[in-house]
């Protein structure tokens, strides 16, 4: 019954992000692309690799302000994010709700564009979203656990707080749902050393939250981590 509501309140507060959200581009939007956001949308990379050198600008946006880089990421079209980051284009670009290539991979749970947006140099410790969150807590949210572990080992910062006083840590409890990868983002966090003592707004910790919502778990790892 609590891991039921607690659902709930993680649905109502998920409903009320989707304005804000990522927005990948539509069909409609890909097939109005020309030059190099229509070659990154199909992975052409001999039309990008031509492009540039003609003087295309890599830094050029669509109607919701995504460069080509962000194209080739949304699609995962790994050829295309190599070609342009080679050809000048800004790995840490963000979009217009500022999302950058690792965390939009980071919600797609996309592991081999995350690793290959990591090695073109987009930063693990990006400040993203409308919420100034990082792809760490973006992950953390959704239960992607092997995101989570890529974005530990590339040195993403474990305790930032958004703009809705959350850490990954927390968020992992407070919007996930309890089950096995949620579990699996929380002990991988605690064991990278997130602070476990680090209460939400108003001053509930992350155990405290889990033992609200029934999450026996979460409260294990919580309560028996070692001191705080």
């Amino acid at each position: 019954m609590r891991r039921a509501a607690a659902g709930a309140v993680g649905a109502l507060l998920l409903g009320a992000s989707i304005s804000v959200a990522q927005i990948p581009p539509s069909p409609e939007d890909i097939a109005g692309y020309r030059g190099l956001h229509a070659a990154a949308a199909r992975d052409d990379v001999a039309e990008i690799s031509r492009l540039l050198a003609g003087g295309a600008n890599p830094e050029a946006r669509d109607g919701n302000g995504r460069t080509a880089l962000h194209v080739a990421v949304f699609t995962a079209h790994a050829a295309a994010a190599r070609a342009l980051v080679a050809g000048g284009a800004q790995a840490d670009a963000l979009d217009a709700q500022r999302y950058d290539s690792v965390t939009i991979a980071a919600v797609r749970n996309d592991v081999a564009m995350l690793r290959l947006a990591l090695a073109l140099g987009t930063s693990p410790r990006n400040i993203t979203s409308p919420y100034q969150g990082t792809a760490l807590i973006a992950a953390a949210h959704l239960g992607h656990d092997e995101v989570v572990r890529e974005l530990i080992r590339a040195g993403a910062p474990l305790d930032h707080v958004n703009n809705l006083g959350w850490t990954a840590l927390l968020e992992a409890v407070i919007l996930g749902d309890g089950g096995p990868r949620h579990v699996a983002v929380l002990r991988d966090l605690v064991q990278a050393g997130a602070n476990r003592a680090l209460p939400d707004r108003q001053g509930v910790s992350a155990l405290a939250h889990a033992r609200r919502r029934g999450y026996a778990e979460m409260v294990a790892i919580l309560d028996t981590a070692g001191p705080r």
